[in-house]
């Protein structure tokens, strides 16, 4: 299998609940550092971490305007997560058809007819 940075820092992003968490709220549209922060019971600096893991998966952007940081979702950011889903899913499916094709000819066997 092909080493891909970009998606093991993708699923690495994804692995972690407060981060998973923050990406629910941005759902909803650009938040500052400061609102994102705030229902999480941990130093600001703990969760700086979190979104520059979010930032180096690829999932969000941040822009700083005067003293506010505005985090926002990265449109397709989640794409070649779901691309390699959906290959891991076609390859899976095959499997499983083929191991039924052939259990179906064990039971076809001689004392089956």
């Amino acid at each position: 299998m092909p080493n891909n940075p970009e998606l093991d820092a993708l699923f690495q992003s994804l692995a972690d609940p407060t981060r998973r968490a923050i990406l629910a709220r941005l759902a909803h549209g650009p938040a500052s550092v400061t609102d994102l922060a705030a229902p999480f019971d941990m130093a600001l600096p703990s969760f700086l971490q979190h979104l520059r893991k979010l930032e180096d998966g690829g999932l969000i952007e941040t822009t700083k305007q005067g003293r506010v940081r505005t985090c926002t979702l990265k449109v397709g950011a989640l794409t070649p997560a779901r691309t390699w889903m959906e290959e891991q899913r076609l390859l899976w499916e095959g499997r499983h058809d083929r191991l039924e094709d052939y259990l179906r000819t064990l039971t076809k066997g001689p004392d089956h007819g």
